[in-house]
């Protein structure tokens, strides 16, 4: 299928634009991103690459031409003797300026853009405005621009709404020398487009749209599953000149598109990324020794007394009492010899009445049990829970416990070491 080839606009005061020269000439190949054309405007000269690739057909615009924006100057075709017709040869909307005020128009930002998704309104009807002003935001596959009034005055008619994907060339607002009446603004409700029928004038629809978020929202959906980010350029801008991550918005559920408004909201959030990442990152390390241990003899003894032949669930037992520091119950995960058993403790735990459970959720505490390995020492940082390994020593046993400020207080953590240590040293002394 052809692809339309149409005059750009590249800034919202220009109506026209030159068609300096053809860079590529009539049925000649091209290549997506080959430079086509030149065009002039009042500001600069510059090359418009193709979209698509193929043949340079259907040409109707010559050198020296000043051409209207939005009308079609040419086609790229599958074959360069591709006849098929133009699918427009006008612009989308008159070229002049109407005496009640200037014409704005949705730009063309691509040659492969033939209608731009308007995000949001900057201005109001009846505000005053400078050229350099923000009028709107426009979305095209690409990126989030902002546009500028282009001329000094008041916003007399606004014809699009947010949301709304506008064709390139159609007029989305009026702006006039004088600040407009209501009768003036609803007799400009309407684009004057012959795109369209005329219509009985309806002002409510434009003076009455104090809230076009809802429609931003839902525009900005498919943008969200594509992973792209919709926010304005002069947030983008102050969120990069702070190192501040635009997708902290997004976790935080914040609707999109973002603008420099949110930018205060942006920095809080940050914030508290900051903080929790720092607490995390805040790990305690305790270590403890052992220096007779007598665990091992203490499940021999239940084994042979009480029939009990899962050590680890004795193991889990005594970690879950020097852990406990109210009623509430203990889950224990030990990791031994590569497979991790949760274990259940009740609130007033008695020999061997630890039961194996399913893994299901977060434990209260894990025990690496590292007793028969080659390992010395280890430092592994917080994990999602706190973290006690037993590690062999010349003499007795060696245990280190990580965790992070968040998960035990500095007391809480050398209190639990300290009673664990005890328990694996005379284990018939807590447990009876």
């Amino acid at each position: 299928m052809p692809h339309d080839i149409i005059m750009p606009a590249l800034g919202m005061a220009q109506d026209t634009g030159v068609l300096v020269r053809w860079i590529k000439q009539p049925g000649e190949a091209v290549a997506e991103g080959d430079a086509l054309f030149e065009v002039e405007t009042d500001k600069a000269t510059m090359e418009v690459e193709a979209q698509s690739a193929g043949y340079l057909t259907q040409v109707t615009a010559q050198a020296g031409d000043n051409v209207p924006v939005g009308q079609v100057i040419a086609q790229i075709s599958e074959s360069a003797s591709d006849t098929a017709a133009p699918t427009s040869m006008q612009p989308a909307s008159a070229s002049e300026t109407p005496p009640e005020g200037h014409e704005i128009i949705m730009p063309a930002l691509g040659m492969a853009q033939d209608t731009g998704l308007l995000v949001s309104w900057q201005k109001a009807p009846g505000d005053a405005v400078a050229a350099d002003d923000v009028l709107f935001e426009v979305e095209t596959d690409k990126s989030t621009v902002e546009v500028a009034a282009g001329f000094d005055g008041f916003v007399a008619a606004l014809l699009a709404e947010a949301g709304d994907n506008v064709p390139v060339g159609e007029v989305v607002a009026v702006i006039s020398a004088e600040k407009p009446t209501a009768a003036s603004r609803s007799a400009r409700s309407k684009p004057p487009s012959a795109a369209k029928a005329p219509a009985a004038p309806a002002p409510e629809p434009v003076a009455s749209k104090p809230s076009p978020a809802p429609a931003i929202t839902q525009k900005a959906k498919p943008a969200t599953m594509s992973g792209r980010i919709l926010a304005s350029p002069k947030l983008r801008r102050l969120a990069a000149a702070q190192g501040l991550d635009l997708d902290i918005l997004r976790r935080a559920g914040v609707p999109e598109p973002y603008h420099a408004k949110d930018l205060t909201q942006l920095i809080q959030l940050s914030s508290r990324a900051t903080t929790s990442a720092a607490t995390i990152a805040a790990a305690r390390r305790i270590t403890a020794q052992v220096p007779s241990e007598g665990f091992s003899a203490f499940a021999a003894w239940a084994h042979e007394s009480a029939g009990i032949s899962d050590s680890v669930a004795l193991l889990a037992g005594l970690l879950a009492g020097s852990l406990r520091q109210d009623d509430s119950d203990i889950i224990v995960a030990v990791e031994n010899y590569g497979a991790t058993t949760h274990y259940h403790n009740p609130d007033r735990p008695r020999l061997g009445q630890a039961k194996a459970l399913a893994a299901d959720g977060t434990p209260s505490i894990i025990l690496r049990d590292m007793r028969i390995s080659h390992i010395s020492s280890v430092t592994m940082g917080a994990e999602e829970a706190p973290v006690i390994t037993i590690l062999p020593a010349d003499t007795g046993l060696g245990l280190i416990l990580e965790c992070s400020a968040a998960q035990l207080s500095a007391s809480g953590a050398l209190d639990c070491l300290q009673k664990f240590a005890a328990r694996l040293a005379e284990p018939l002394n807590h447990i009876l």
